[in-house]
């Protein structure tokens, strides 16, 4: 079992950044693939980004691929994303989530844990 909490969210201006950040607690949180999908009203959960277990390689999704970084501290259990020039179209609850398999995942439906989700609003 691992518990995920995200943190980091808030409100923010077009052109502006936040770090979200997801403490993992629970197994090593080494041990699992993490990845931030994220969810807007009436709209599926979307792959953001994904990072392996080493920290090594790291999957983007086409939209925000040079505007956000995904890094991790396994020392920490810590997953963040740093997100940088947002734009209103990324206003949605942000959620982390541990995928035990050793492949790497870019749809929510193989991963095994979820966190409750930090809601990021851009405003124009």
């Amino acid at each position: 079992q691992v518990q995920l909490v995200e943190s980091g969210g808030g409100l923010v201006q077009v052109g502006g950044s936040l770090r979200l950040s997801c403490a993992a607690s629970g197994r090593t949180a080494s041990s699992y693939a993490l990845g931030w999908f994220r969810q807007a009203p009436g709209k599926e959960r979307e792959f953001v980004a994904a990072i392996s277990r080493s920290g090594i390689t790291t999957y983007y999704a086409e939209s925000v691929k040079g505007r956000f970084t995904i890094s991790r501290d396994n020392p920490k259990s810590t997953v963040y994303l740093q997100m940088n020039t947002l734009k209103p179209e990324d206003t949605a609850v942000y959620l982390c989530a541990a995928d035990r398999a050793v492949v790497m995942h870019t749809t929510p439906s193989p991963y095994d844990y979820w966190g409750q989700g930090t809601q990021v609003t851009v405003s124009s």
